[in-house]
């Protein structure tokens, strides 16, 4: 009788999609006070209440599976500099690599446990919503930015991958030894092409849970890519063909080197071997509308598929960077296809690779889409219900403009260098930690606490990450007039 007579104070008090509580303060848009006030999350006030009847946080009752959920969260951390990884072993050591790439991977994790904290705290499971909390409307239009200009350059950099690469597979599948400038060959045209016949539909789906298929065949278009790295460290030989092959003002290097490993090096591309590092695990403004969207969602099993997402790309990263790294050593570029083809263009192996890129890099776009939609909803349109109209028109302005980008700015790596360097330590670091800071409640958890201690060394992490990110960039832009743009 006593749940029957709370559940009828809370129906009576909704009002406009918040919730009041008897003093009239509100607490939350979702659906559930707080844990500030007394009700934490559902499953712990209501565990023999069965979780079809009443979803935790929202009214959205969430349907994808563990398993779909670890695709879709695996796809989002995947991105372009993993065709990098093997350069930025060379410039690193293959010690200081594994050291910083294992530092990162447990760095996010726990960023993500920071998320999912503040998430199970207010009951809100949008990344601009807990900015609101934290910090008022600023704070929510700041997550939104920040959110909205890192997703955009990352579908950028997909896109680019699209523009550079598809012309080439073209060109070899007809036999041809240059571009012919025919419209099939322009990346202009077949970036537009891309857009509308595969990554549009896909970016119509109402739920990002839909996307699931989609994500587990990029994924698997990755491993082939991975076991091809594999395959191929065993075909080629060292010394190789490479240094006779390259040219036109590539690296040549020398045979005292062409087969040296370094265990540990620092050299002027360990600059932006570090930030390559540093970002290879941005899935953050995915993690919160995974979130919602998990079936039997809790804390706990969210944090699962975080950790089993992160685990499998740590796996595949590491084999990548090992295995490209130890075919080419010091002869390796930073884009590790071009360094395939310097030995064979004409390899079947190697030209089947890169389409499964492309394929992998084109499903990756819609995923990375909808948390910039959902910010902007948020944004704009938090009080409205939703539209296919609006859902539709919003993901074809972000195309649009992402396709202009692409198109029209010939070079954007700078600008995605700026962008990498200041938007990724905000969604990894600063931000994550002092929402945790500011969200949970001092009488849980005291301000000098262990805990907010660590997220407050966290957060200055992030600016310290974000300081050298910048200093490393603008250095490099003053000395040699140009910078390595950061890939996701």
């Amino acid at each position: 009788m006593e749940l029957q007579k709370m559940g009828d104070d809370m129906g009576t008090e909704r009002l406009n999609g918040t919730i009041l509580d008897s003093d009239k303060t509100a607490v939350l848009e979702d659906g559930y006070e707080d844990e500030e006030h007394g009700l934490p999350e559902q499953e712990e006030f209501l565990p023999h209440i069965d979780s079809k009847k009443l979803s935790q946080f929202t009214d959205f009752e969430g349907k994808t599976s563990f398993g779909m959920s670890v695709f879709n969260l695996s796809n989002a951390i995947m991105g372009s500099g993993i065709l990098g990884l093997a350069y930025a072993m060379r410039n690193t050591g293959v010690i200081l690599f594994v050291v910083l790439l294992i530092s990162i991977a447990l760095l996010s994790s726990y960023s993500i446990h920071l998320l999912l904290k503040c998430a199970g705290v207010v009951g809100i499971r949008a990344y601009e919503q807990l900015g609101l909390r934290a910090f008022g409307h600023g704070g929510k239009v700041v997550a939104a930015v920040i959110i909205s200009i890192h997703n955009i350059g990352a579908m950028s950099s997909y896109l680019f991958i699209v523009k550079s690469e598809l012309p080439l597979v073209i060109q070899t599948f007809l036999g041809l030894t240059k571009n012919n400038s025919e419209w099939y060959m322009n990346g202009n045209v077949l970036i537009i092409i891309v857009s509308v016949c595969v990554i549009l539909p896909l970016a119509m789906m109402k739920h990002l849970g839909y996307l699931g298929y989609t994500s587990g065949l990029s994924l698997t278009c990755m491993i082939f890519f991975l076991i091809s790295v594999i395959y191929k460290k065993f075909q080629i030989s060292c010394p190789h063909s490479l240094n006779n092959t390259l040219g036109n003002g590539s690296v040549v290097v020398s045979e005292d080197d062409a087969c040296g490993v370094e265990v540990f090096t620092v050299n002027s591309q360990t600059a932006y071997a570090i930030p390559i590092l540093a970002f290879a695990f941005v899935c953050h403004p995915e993690v919160l509308p995974i979130y919602t969207e998990l079936s039997r969602a809790s804390k706990h099993r969210m944090q699962n598929v975080a950790n089993v997402s992160i685990l499998a790309m740590f796996c595949m990263y590491l084999l990548t960077a090992i295995f490209g790294y130890l075919t080419f050593y010091g002869g390796v570029e930073a884009e590790m296809l071009h360094t395939y083809i310097k030995v064979d263009p004409a390899d079947k192996l190697i030209l089947c690779v890169r389409l499964a890129v492309l394929l992998a890099v084109t499903l990756t776009v819609p995923v990375v889409l909808f948390p910039i939609r959902r910010a902007i909803h948020q944004l704009l349109f938090h009080k409205k219900d939703f539209s296919w109209v609006r859902h539709v028109i919003i993901a074809c302005c972000l195309l649009v403009t992402v396709n202009l980008l692409v198109i029209f700015v010939p070079n954007i790596k700078d600008i995605f260098g700026v962008i990498g360097a200041t938007s990724a330590p905000s969604l990894i670091f600063i931000l994550p930690s002092i929402f945790y800071i500011r969200i949970v409640p001092n009488e849980k958890e005291p301000l000098l606490s262990r805990s907010k201690i660590q997220a407050a060394c966290f957060a200055a992490l992030g600016f310290i990450f974000m300081v050298m990110s910048l200093s490393f960039i603008i250095v490099d832009w003053v000395t040699t007039g140009k910078s390595s743009g950061v890939g996701h």
